[in-house]
C-alpha cells in the first residue's frame, strides 16, 4: 500500500519564498504546520492508501490526460483560510492560470469514478495549501497578519508535468517521493500570421 496523490509541483520564485518565510516568522508563536518549501504543490486528486496493483490504471489515466493537456502559466496570487473566522484550519493560497485547473481535476475524478475509485463530492477549489491550523492564541494579531500578507503573488511559471507522488508521514513532515512523472504533450496554440 502507498499514500499517493496526483499534483503539479510549484517552485515559486525567491521574492515569494522570501516572503512566505517572513509570514512563518511572524506567526512562529502561533501553532501552525506550515508547507516545507520543497513540498509546495497543487493537489489534483488525493488517492490515499492504494495497492500497488492498481497503479497501473492511475497511471493509464493520467497518462492520457497529460497527453490532451497543453503546458501553461500559473502564479500564486493572495491568502485565504479555510474554517470560520472564529476556528481558521487552513491557509491557502489561490492560483491564476491560464489553464482551467478545476475542469484538469473534475476530468481526472470523472476517469477515476468510471475506473472503480472512489471519489469524494466535495466542490473542486483549486488552492495550494500553506499551513495547517492546530491553534491560534491571538485571532486579532493572526487577522492582522493575515490581512497585509493579503497581495502575497509570485512570478508566473511554466507548468509541463503532472506527477504521482506517494507521501509518507513523519514526525518532522510529510516525506514525498515521485512515483511518476506526466509530461503535457498537447501542442501550445499558435496564431498563424498574416504574412506578406
Amino acid at each position: 500500500m502507498k499514500r499517493l496523490f496526483a499534483a503539479i509541483k510549484i517552485f515559486p520564485d525567491h521574492k515569494y519564498l522570501k516572503k512566505y518565510q517572513e509570514l512563518r516568522s511572524i506567526l512562529h508563536h502561533e501553532q501552525i504546520k506550515w508547507v516545507e518549501e520543497k513540498n509546495i504543490h497543487v493537489t489534483l486528486h488525493f488517492f490515499g492508501e492504494t495497492e500497488e496493483r492498481r497503479m497501473v490504471v492511475i497511471n493509464s489515466v493520467i497518462g492520457n490526460l497529460a497527453e490532451k493537456t497543453e503546458p501553461f502559466s500559473l502564479r500564486l496570487s493572495g491568502l485565504g483560510l479555510f474554517g470560520s473566522s472564529y476556528s481558521p484550519r487552513v491557509i491557502w493560497t489561490g492560483i491564476e492560470s491560464g489553464c482551467d485547473i478545476a475542469a484538469i481535476m473534475k476530468e481526472l475524478k470523472a476517469i477515476l469514478s468510471d475506473n472503480g475509485f472512489d471519489t469524494d463530492r466535495q466542490n473542486i477549489v483549486p488552492h495550494l495549501t500553506l499551513g495547517r491550523i492546530k491553534m491560534i492564541r491571538d485571532r486579532k494579531f493572526f487577522q492582522h497578519t493575515m490581512d497585509s500578507f493579503k497581495d502575497l503573488v509570485s512570478l508566473p511559471e511554466t507548468i509541463r508535468e503532472i506527477f504521482l507522488l506517494s507521501s509518507k508521514l513523519q514526525s518532522t513532515g510529510p516525506v514525498y517521493s515521485v512515483e511518476k512523472s506526466f509530461l503535457l504533450q498537447k501542442p501550445l496554440m499558435t496564431v498563424a500570421g498574416s504574412g506578406a
